[in-house]
């Protein structure tokens, strides 16, 4: 059974921020006590933290929406209520994290314990103790705690791998990776063995080690979905250096060759970047009949090739028999040490434009205005719900705040100017009044 998830989406919620106190001091022998009331604690915030010990995203399978905690309320004698805890939720290392209500890859998640916040909890209502002043010494304002954010989000894995293993199908990439790492990867006789990357470490006489990734095979169309085609492809962007292995035991000598250039046109297809990584060539299965003889041919076809710059290595192996596995090792050690880290950047870029080609386009207005089939007008927009969240309705000096506050932002205008007439009813979310002039 495949249990191997590279590509999930989920929801994050973080905390609201606690609902600040309207609270006046009430002490024998202190006349005309002042407000009182303390502030709202920091909603939880929603975090993902690199977990090395993970390898897919399969926790996620049927765990997807995450919510934080809620900030504790403010308390009498100017106590500020308790901070929620943030939730940290553990990934496997190269996992991408794209917004899907925007399109923008909000992080990277490559380094050991590196930690990104998805979703900020909300902070905390101001208790009526910041509302005093010299016209309303006894404010009875206190805020509701601020919402946390809320996101849609779609985590890509793409595994971190020093050496990729790239070739047709049944070349012998889970052979050479069961040989030279501790890696076991399933091993048979027909095509498509391996269905997900495997992952193993190679460590050398010589103290110098790497990670090694068996990719599944590839096959003519994968940059188009065809096979397991992108899934194979999204593994290999990460990778530093590639090996490409060619079957050298079929009776038809051609067939090396045509499936070298295959490979190589189906990474193109997928993201010319990908060529420019460096590559060795492993003639692999040297230890059967024809082996010899097409290697030699592959070799003459590689030489009169006009399209390649330079004509690459082709290192002869037999991971069965282990001739040449060591030292293809230590080359690609070697390669390894001379090739710096890759830049993605352009290729994050190009991801970005085709996601918010697709992204619904995100509300950025401050209010907006609607109009029921009942006639009652409908006030919505970012700003001016969070505003209308935060406002504790229960005291009439914060509903005369956040009229204020609306008459400031233009709603007032903005109302008139549609046609709005005194007496007329207004909803903000589930609460309806009266629209005076």
């Amino acid at each position: 059974m495949n249990t191997f998830v590279d590509q999930i989406k989920i929801e994050v919620h973080a905390g609201k921020g606690g609902d600040g106190m309207v609270a006046f001091r009430r002490e024998k022998y202190v006349p005309n006590g002042g407000p009182a009331g303390g502030d709202g604690g920091r909603g939880g915030s929603i975090i993902l933290k690199v977990d090395e010990g993970l390898r897919t995203l399969m926790d996620f399978r049927y765990h997807r929406i995450f919510k934080a905690k809620n900030g504790g309320n403010g308390m009498n004698k100017q106590m500020t209520g308790p901070s929620a805890a943030d939730t940290v939720i553990a990934v496997p290392q190269g996992t991408t994290v794209r917004d899907l209500d925007t399109g923008e890859i909000i992080g990277d998640l490559v380094e050991k314990d590196q930690e990104l916040v998805v979703a900020r909890g909300g902070r905390g209502g101001r208790g009526n103790i910041h509302f005093a002043s010299a016209k309303n010494p006894a404010p009875e304002i206190a805020e509701n705690g601020e919402p946390g954010e809320d996101h849609y989000l779609e985590l890509e894995l793409k595994m971190l791998a020093d050496v990729g293993l790239i070739g047709f199908p049944s070349v012998g990439k889970s052979t050479l990776l069961s040989v030279v790492t501790g890696a076991k990867p399933k091993i048979a006789a027909y095509e498509f063995t391996t269905l997900v990357p495997n992952l193993g470490m190679v460590m050398l006489p010589d103290g110098r080690d790497f990670a090694m990734a068996d990719m599944p095979g590839l096959i003519e169309g994968a940059a188009k979905g065809v096979g397991l085609g992108l899934k194979f492809l999204r593994h290999i962007e990460r990778t530093r250096v590639l090996l490409h292995l060619v079957d050298m035991s079929s009776e038809d000598p051609k067939q090396a060759i045509q499936r070298y250039r295959q490979i190589n046109h189906e990474l193109a297809n997928y993201d010319p970047e990908l060529l420019k990584r460096p590559q060795i060539v492993v003639a692999t299965k040297m230890d059967m009949p024809n082996a010899a003889e097409n290697l030699e041919h592959f070799k003459k076809e590689l030489a009169a090739d006009q399209t390649l710059d330079q004509t690459p290595r082709v290192f002869p192996i037999s991971a069965v028999t282990h001739q040449g596995v060591q030292q293809l090792m230590q080359l690609t050690a070697d390669l390894l040490d001379k090739t710096p880290a890759f830049d993605s950047e352009s290729h994050d870029e190009k991801l970005v434009a085709e996601y918010k080609a697709t992204a619904p386009e995100k509300e950025t207005q401050d209010f907006t205005i609607t109009k029921d089939e009942d006639g009652t007008w409908v006030l919505g927009g970012a700003k001016l719900l969070r505003l209308f969240d935060m406002t504790d309705l229960t005291h009439e000096q914060s509903q005369l705040r956040f009229a204020r506050q609306l008459r400031a932002m233009g709603v007032d205008d903005a109302l008139r100017a549609k046609g709005i007439k005194d007496g007329d009813l207004v909803r903000i979310k589930k609460f309806v009044f009266e629209f005076v002039q």
